[in-house]
């Protein structure tokens, strides 16, 4: 199963184009891939897509294990969102069925000491798949043009802190350095896909209250959080810029309407499969001096008592 084609191309910010976070839904997309109207009541779509998530799951298992098998081409999968998005519950749900062996999420927090002696891409790259390997980012290099966007006075604990009139530049010049990163990873064979979960500002107070009233959640709720929410129109435009300016053809941004759970994690599903199916993998194939020794191995086995 595939995902609607304009579905794809909906979500994807066309290289060159801006992003236009406040002009996209955070609810759905536009395209009817439910197969079913507006009209349709909530618990039906949510049947749908539910349905949808486990086809794309099973395709997605099928899909890594060929990628292990053909060893030519790594992905990887970069997640973004304000907190409370679903990062998270999107990971776990997506990638059920997904053998762990040839598959790792990599989280970022806050740089250690030795990372702040490196340049900011430094960590990412020590953790990038090997050929043949999904690797996801639960957050990224991309922190490095959000949070510190919003909260400059964090680069005063690098070495890279930009002088008062050179901030634009500096900014400018981090978002080449990701587009070089990321092309150099490209021409390497690590196809690289970007996914921002569009979160309302509605839904975030949502979920939190919700994880605030489950004694089972509430640990997930920090006061950090309700504190960088104060921030949201700075973190808006902070991605919106971010993503503007380097979604490219080798590495697309996707943005995904994350109120509904159950379509979020249903698209991003979709998009995985669709990236790994661009790729045009082939199962190895024995090489022709290997058959003999193949067949003696049968017999051999068959021969046993």
């Amino acid at each position: 199963m595939k995902l609607n084609k304009k579905v794809l191309d909906e979500m994807r910010v066309k290289p060159g184009n801006s992003a236009e976070l406040a002009k996209r839904s955070t609810k759905r997309v536009s395209t009817d891939w439910l197969g079913a109207d507006a009209s349709n009541e909530h618990s039906t779509r949510k049947k749908v897509a539910e349905e949808d998530l486990h086809e794309f799951s099973q395709e997605l298992a099928n899909a890594q294990e060929l990628l292990w098998a053909n060893g030519s081409h790594a992905l990887l999968v970069v997640l973004q969102a304000m907190d409370a998005a679903g990062k998270d519950g999107t990971i776990k749900h997506v990638m059920t069925g997904v053998n762990p062996q040839g598959c790792r999420v990599e989280s970022f927090k806050q740089p250690s000491s030795e990372e702040l002696r490196h340049d900011y891409l430094w960590r990412a790259s020590k953790a990038l798949p090997e050929l043949g390997e999904i690797t996801i980012f639960n957050r990224s290099y991309y922190e490095d043009v959000l949070v510190t966007r919003v909260h400059p006075d964090l680069l005063d604990t690098t070495h890279e802190r930009p002088n008062k009139d050179q901030e634009e530049k500096f900014w400018r010049h981090r978002y080449e350095d990701i587009n070089n990163f990321e092309h150099h990873l490209h021409r390497n064979k690590t196809r690289i896909i970007k996914v921002f979960l569009h979160l309302s500002r509605a839904e975030q107070k949502e979920r939190f209250l919700a994880r605030l009233d489950d004694p089972a959640k509430s640990w997930k709720f920090s006061v950090a959080d309700l504190a960088e929410r104060q921030h949201w129109d700075d973190y808006q435009d902070a991605y919106e810029e971010a993503i503007s300016a380097t979604s490219k053809s080798w590495a697309p941004w996707y943005v995904v309407p994350a109120d509904h759970k159950y379509s979020l994690r249903a698209l991003v599903g979709g998009i995985i499969v669709d990236c790994i199916d661009q790729m045009k993998l082939e199962s190895p194939v024995v090489a022709d001096g290997d058959h003999d020794a193949l067949e003696r191995a049968k017999a051999e086995l068959l021969g046993e008592e």
